[in-house]
């Protein structure tokens, strides 16, 4: 019933920039959080940022001035606009969405980030 869809991957040579985006389909009762997260080969899923019903937002370090998450109002879709791209967020970009009912998590299936040298 709930579907989300990443999109805007792509190759990109170091210093560019990339928005990704996130569509929700169908119903996710309390929305709590919106997140972008990624994992490169061999590496564990990381949080890279998050926005919040309360209105927190988050950024994990590596990537603090450089990345910003962004939604609409209606909080059904969600934005990772990532400038000064490195090698190091080469990666496979997944969303994410919390709500109170379960399955509490949702997860798209990914976009891909390559950044060349």
């Amino acid at each position: 019933q709930v579907q989300l869809v990443e999109s805007g991957g792509g190759l990109v040579q170091s210093g560019g920039s990339l928005r990704l985006s996130c569509a929700a389909s169908g119903s996710i009762s309390g929305i709590i959080a919106m997140r972008w997260h990624r994992q490169a080969p061999g590496k564990q899923r990381e949080l890279v940022a998050e926005t919040t019903r309360g209105g927190l937002v988050q950024y994990a370090d590596p990537v603090k001035g450089r990345f910003t998450i962004s939604k609409d109002n209606a909080w059904t879709t969600v934005y990772l606009q990532m400038d000064r791209l490195t090698a190091e967020d080469t990666a496979v970009y997944y969303c994410n969405v919390e709500g109170i009912g379960a399955p509490y998590h949702y997860w798209g299936q990914g976009t891909q980030v390559t950044v060349s040298s």
